[in-house]
């Protein structure tokens, strides 16, 4: 392979690696944990752009596991501050491995969708829970926490057959009628563990900068290299 062809890959490893997220945050439950909850905190966002002063909480516990059931109480707090004036947590949502055939959930948020499109980029998510029954995750209606406001309730995830471990990723709430913040009305905000009595994890994958560092210093190391061995080659040439 050429030196130019190393370098190019070492390049665009680079720059892949900076483009990589950091981490998926996860909880594995399993008929040990019964009893056991957790916590997240949410931030806010919208096109790609982070909003200071939209936040959020969930807190997780796992009741019971019954058949194909986990169940679950819930407890979701709209935590956003100045400058935002106002907003309100519309959903949550979070994907499951193994996949849920079917959820149900009572209380603030007693509507589910499974398999729908979460906006601000997110994607397809295995199933939210909203104030509201639409026909996607997506939000509307007007109810929902506003700004102070704290909603609890239950939910269930059924799947095909009996689940000896369950793993719950990916956590995301959904902001809407946002004011304090010229030309958003909407966002979303991504989960991160701030406590848990569960077991957690992440996908292992390093801070992208730490990459991006890695790989630059790859393509450095490779440039040197050829400096170092182009005068050899002249002498032995010689």
């Amino acid at each position: 392979m050429s030196f130019r062809k190393v370098l190019a890959g070492l390049a665009a490893s680079a720059a892949m690696a900076v483009a990589s997220p950091a981490f998926a945050d996860s909880v594995t439950l399993g008929s040990g944990d019964i009893g056991n909850s957790f916590t997240l905190n949410y931030n806010g966002f919208s096109d790609g752009t982070t909003i200071n002063g939209l936040t959020g909480s969930t807190t997780f516990k796992l009741t019971g596991i019954s058949g194909n059931d986990y169940t679950f109480d819930y407890s979701v707090a709209n935590t956003s501050s100045a400058p935002v004036t106002d907003s309100r947590i519309s959903s949550f949502a979070f994907n499951t491995d193994p996949n849920i055939s079917s959820a149900t959930s009572t209380g603030a948020f007693s509507y589910t969708t499974l398999s729908s499109t979460y906006p601000n980029g997110i994607g397809t998510v295995d199933v939210c829970f909203k104030d509201a029954q639409t026909g996607s995750c997506a939000g509307g209606a007007s109810g929902g926490l506003t700004l102070g406001q704290t909603g609890t309730g239950s939910f269930t995830l059924s799947f095909s057959q009996p689940v000896s471990s369950l793993t719950l990723s990916d956590f995301y709430v959904r902001y809407q009628s946002i004011a304090g913040v010229p030309g958003i009305s909407s966002a979303s905000g991504s989960g991160t563990l701030s406590s848990t009595g569960g077991s957690t994890g992440g996908t292992p994958v390093p801070e992208p900068g730490m990459l991006g560092l890695f790989g630059l210093g790859l393509v450095g190391l490779a440039m040197a290299r050829r400096r170092q061995t182009s005068p050899r080659r002249v002498a032995l040439a010689a």
